[in-house]
């Protein structure tokens, strides 16, 4: 499977790649710690895979511009907050995609989840895996939410030198923030440390820590 892994064909890899997934630690993914107040607030997104042209991408959105909107412009996967009608975060994570796409939730089969993700605007975030049916896909974009989509091989974000992390500060913390310098766009953030956990499933993220370092301990440059 790894001599071919971002080739391989639909049937034998979308199951290989569940298996995988589900191997992970469950706990939540924060680098935050206690630079965050608490609670979190719940919410979701879809981490798109597509087969196109013989290999495997994943499939990212560029945000809307909004000039009061932090997140204006980033790069994201299709998702948000859960709402009182979602009954878990699968639903949540179906539902905005098919809002901000017009992806439809028949032409895509879920995975599974990825363990949730703490973010920097203090939401506990569940990735969704899900498999979209076929490509092209005629997607309908929330002009409000979306400027555009993309997809990024595999491959390429499996390849080492595509990946950058840096320490960056956060009230009483250091956290460690990981960057993916496409030529398209950068890809950064809560995002791409989704990205990164996935490719640890499939065995190609470098052992990083993942927690943040509290200031109030040694903080050296040959930390890597």
């Amino acid at each position: 499977m790894m001599d071919d892994l971002f080739h391989a064909s639909p049937n034998g890899f979308l199951p290989w790649l569940r298996r995988r997934i589900e191997a992970l630690p469950p706990e939540p993914r924060d680098p935050f710690g206690s630079a965050l107040p608490r609670p979190t607030r719940p919410a979701a997104v879809l981490v798109p895979l597509v087969f196109a042209q013989g290999a495997w991408h994943l499939l990212f959105l560029r945000r809307a511009e909004h000039p009061h909107d932090p997140h204006s412009g980033q790069i994201a996967f299709p998702g948000g907050r859960t709402e009182s009608q979602d009954p878990d975060a699968r639903a949540t994570a179906l539902r905005e995609a098919q809002e901000e796409l017009g992806l439809r939730t028949v032409d895509v089969t879920l995975l599974a989840a990825l363990p949730p993700h703490r973010t920097a605007s203090n939401y506990c975030v569940t990735p969704w895996l899900g498999y979209v049916h076929y490509w092209p896909y005629p997607l309908r974009l929330q002009p409000d939410e979306v400027a555009e989509t993309f997809l990024v091989p595999l491959a390429w974000l499996a390849d080492t030198r595509h990946l950058e992390r840096r320490w960056r500060r956060l009230a009483t913390r250091l956290v460690p923030t990981y960057y993916f310098r496409h030529p398209r766009a950068l890809i950064w953030g809560a995002t791409a440390r989704m990205v990164v956990t996935l490719l640890h499933a499939l065995g190609y993220a470098p052992a990083y820590l993942e927690q943040g370092i509290p200031l109030s301990r040694s903080f050296t440059a040959s930390i890597r």
